[in-house]
C-alpha cells in the first residue's frame, strides 16, 4: 500500500531510509540550504520555494501559487507508489502535511475529502495544513469547496515543536507514527 511519509527538515534523511524513499517533494523558502538525501533520485525530488504564508508576498516571502500546487498535483500522479513519497517542509505542520493530502487526491481522486481529512488528523495530531495550498488545491482538483471544508473541520493541530514526523496513507487504510 502506497504511503506518504511527513517530516520536518531535520529528520529527512532519517526518515528517507527509515521508510525506504526514493522519492521527495520538498517546500521551503527561496534560498533555504539542506541537503538531499541520497536515497532520494535527484530525477525525483521536486523543490518547490515557497514560504508558509497563506497571503501576499511581502518582504521577499513567496506565498503558495497555482504554479506551485500544479508541480505537486504532476509530481504526485508520477510517482510509481513503489516506495514511500517523502514530503517535507520546514516543521512538517503546515505545507507539507497541505502537499501530503494535494497528493493523496492527485493519485486516488475517488476519495471522500472528510475521510482524508480524518485520516490527516489521526495520523497527527500537530498538523495546521497551509490553507492557501489547500484552497488552490481544492480549487485545480475540483472539488468545488470539499476539501477547503474538511480541512477546516479538523481544526487547527496543537503546539508542535516540528520534531514529528508521520506517515500518511493516500487510501483509506490505517495509520501509523513515523517515530
Amino acid at each position: 500500500m502506497p504511503q506518504i511519509v511527513v517530516s520536518p527538515l531535520s529528520r529527512i534523511a532519517e526518515m528517507a531510509v527509515r521508510h525506504g524513499c526514493r522519492e521527495m517533494m520538498s517546500l521551503l523558502a527561496k534560498d533555504q540550504n539542506f541537503h538531499r538525501p541520497a536515497v532520494i533520485d535527484a530525477t525525483r525530488h521536486l523543490l518547490l520555494s515557497v514560504n508558509d504564508i497563506s497571503f501576499g508576498g511581502n518582504d521577499g516571502l513567496v506565498a503558495p501559487q497555482e504554479a506551485h500546487v500544479m508541480q505537486i498535483i504532476g509530481f504526485a500522479r508520477q510517482w510509481d507508489r513503489a516506495a514511500p513519497l517523502l514530503v517535507h517542509c520546514w516543521m512538517g505542520i503546515s505545507r507539507s502535511p497541505a502537499a501530503a493530502v494535494i497528493a493523496a487526491l492527485a493519485v486516488e481522486p475517488d476519495q471522500d475529502e472528510m475521510e482524508l481529512a480524518r485520516r490527516l488528523r489521526a495520523a497527527s495530531t500537530y498538523v495546521t495544513p497551509n490553507s492557501r495550498l489547500i484552497a488552490i488545491g481544492d480549487h485545480l482538483l475540483s472539488r468545488n469547496g470539499r476539501l477547503v471544508a474538511a480541512v477546516k473541520a479538523i481544526g487547527r493541530g496543537a503546539d508542535a515543536d516540528g520534531n514529528v514526523p508521520f506517515v500518511f496513507s493516500p487510501l483509506a487504510e490505517p495509520v501509523s507514527h513515523a517515530g
